[in-house]
């Protein structure tokens, strides 16, 4: 270690924006002591990445602030739809979707639901929850430099209010600090993928006229196409706040500067057809939508997440959602290899895993623009890489499958393409958002050949997806509990009452000094847990009476067996050892 260190922690997060303070969160939950340095003074001022995914909805489920985010959501609570328009007056509007999750076919696959909540307001509730959590936050303070040696990461800081400078000395950094990532600069990490899509400028106005143009049409976003006054229209509060993008063009020489409040006002004029509207242009802020992955997620022990890792168009919110599952899928293995419960090993599943899921991913967003005809988007033909391609797999990242417990077949029924929970063009953002696989990583089982994210939706068990949902409660406590809420601190074992697999992982725990929760799931009297309205647990797990799956504290599907095996604490033994990294 090295001298003369004001601070030590487990872990430094560099960057607290969403994704900084979402591995905070995560963190925080597993019990990892951490800080937290962000050089702006607080939160986002400007509502922007507001669509909150049914994935990152569980996650923020099982970690006890759902509530809460629905609270600061709930102004937008009855907006659903996307529309396209040449203009809002005009009879040639037409809605993408109408509804994010018509008929409730989502239900079938999660306890949770879409959510609209702005970055400027989500940020508040997570920054509000963390310090609890053992968080060091650090507002107005910047990285200036960094090293690492075989023992940890040395860090040296600013506090942009006072000059002061502090030397932080963690066992592991995290870097979610944006897309001009510092830290990967100074790793020299490449990146590959088509770069800049396009440039807009997000203005926030007030109007008083707008919500009577706009009228009883809830959407979540209105694309309007006029060829001299496109742009994308999104309400902030249904009433006198809005958003407008608006496309800028910096490759034709146009300036910010450009961009006057007179110039703003009379193009949401145009683009509304209201040549009378009232605006009042209260801000502006320009961004840039490019598609960019980061050649590799780690050096050493230092590792991205969030959009230093990946850039995606904003189209259908891939981004900050693919960001907030990195942070979960870092923090759990951080923890686990902070408290002893794994070996250093498993961190290099990290990038293993996240790596080709964000390549996938920012590939479909990009598809989506064009779909869309995002303001300012003129796709490229030809993608820069294929979808599912994973990377190297890093030395001792791919473990053998153990002896004596083959893997199950793919079981259980195939959804409608995309997974339900909205057709036509809305069909596969459910398979993005929660139907992709890990095929390389801390998973036995997996086939490397699937796609990475699937055609259809598909959770039935299979090692590497997300694993299923399905609602039980336990003996004399009627109200029922998902799976999903299951999966947090530990690794878990289901299994059918009667089958020696209890006992086997009892005793597999408590040889390993491992957090394990194991459940017995049946309707007798030796049952843990009791499938709800009489649903079958191994048809939804793709097992059987005989077999047990073996479920990570992300949710994620680590191995399973379909059947009895001769010695069950044994199999258990080195299925874990070999994922932990413990051999």
């Amino acid at each position: 270690m090295k001298e003369n260190v004001d601070h030590h922690v487990p872990v430094l997060i560099v960057g607290g924006s969403l994704v900084g303070l979402c591995t905070s969160l995560f963190l925080g939950r597993h019990g990892i002591r951490h800080m937290v340095v962000e050089k702006h003074a607080g939160t986002s001022m400007h509502p922007r990445g507001r669509g909150i995914n049914v994935r990152t909805m569980e996650l923020f489920r099982v970690a006890r602030v759902e509530d809460r985010i629905r609270e600061a959501a709930s102004v937008l609570a009855d907006n659903h739809g996307i529309m396209q328009g040449g203009s809002l007056t005009g009879d040639d509007q037409e809605w993408l979707f109408e509804e994010i999750d018509p008929g409730g076919a989502l239900a079938r696959f999660s306890p949770a639901a879409w959510c609209l909540c702005s970055q400027n307001d989500i940020e508040p509730v997570l920054m509000s929850a963390t310090p609890s959590l053992g968080a060091d936050l650090r507002f107005s303070t910047e990285l200036l430099s960094f090293d690492q040696d075989p023992g940890g990461v040395t860090a040296i800081v600013k506090n942009r209010e006072t000059g002061e400078h502090s030397t932080v000395r963690a066992d592991y950094l995290v870097a979610a600090d944006g897309p001009r990532s510092p830290v990967r600069e100074a790793l020299r990490i490449g990146q590959s993928g088509s770069g800049d899509l396009f440039h807009n400028v997000s203005i926030t106005f007030r109007s008083q006229m707008l919500p009577h143009v706009v009228g009883d049409r809830r959407f979540i976003v209105c694309y309007l196409t006029k060829p001299d006054a496109d742009g994308a229209l999104l309400p902030v509060d249904n009433g006198e706040r809005w958003v407008f993008h608006a496309p800028w063009h910096p490759d034709r020489g146009e300036t910010l500067e450009d961009f006057t409040d007179e110039r703003c006002v009379e193009h949401i004029r145009r683009a509304v057809g209201a040549p009378d509207l009232d605006v009042e242009v209260t801000g502006k802020a320009p961004w840039h939508a490019a598609e960019r992955v980061a050649e590799r997620y780690a050096v050493g022990r230092v590792f991205l997440a969030g959009d230093s890792a990946h850039e995606m168009s904003p189209t259908g919110a891939f981004g900050s959602n693919t960001g907030i599952q990195d942070a979960h899928n870092i923090a759990w293995k951080l923890a686990a290899v902070l408290d002893g419960s794994a070996g250093p090993g498993l961190l290099q599943t990290y990038e293993a895993e996240r790596l080709p899921v964000a390549r996938a991913t920012s590939e479909r967003a990009s598809a989506r623009s064009a779909e869309h005809s995002h303001p300012g988007y003129e796709p490229d033909p030809e993608p820069a890489y294929t979808s599912g391609a994973a990377p190297a797999y890093p030395s001792g990242a791919a473990p053998a499958y153990p002896s004596g417990a083959a893997p199950a077949p793919a079981a259980g029924p195939d959804s409608a393409p995309g997974g339900g929970g909205g057709g036509g063009r809305q069909g596969g953002v459910l398979s993005v958002a929660m139907g992709y696989r890990y095929n390389r990583g801390a998973v036995l089982g997996a086939d490397p050949d699937r796609p990475v994210v699937p055609d259809r939706m598909r959770l039935c068990g299979d090692p590497g997806s997300r694993a299923p949902h399905m609602w039980l409660c336990g003996p004399g406590d009627p109200d029922p509990k998902s799976t999903v809420d299951l999966y947090e601190r530990s690794f878990v074992l289901l299994c059918s009452e009667g089958t020696p697999w209890r006992a086997a992982g009892r005793s597999v725990a408590e040889q390993l000094g491992l957090p394990l929760d194991v459940y017995a799931i049946g309707t007798g009297p030796e049952a843990d847990l009791i499938p709800a309205n009489g649903g079958d647990w191994t048809e939804v797990h793709g097992t059987t009476e005989e077999g047990a799956i073996l479920v990570r504290p992300d949710g994620f599907v680590a191995w399973r067996s379909a059947q009895a095996v001769a010695d069950p604490a044994a199999v258990l033994h080195e299925v874990l050892t070999t994922l932990l990294d413990r051999s």
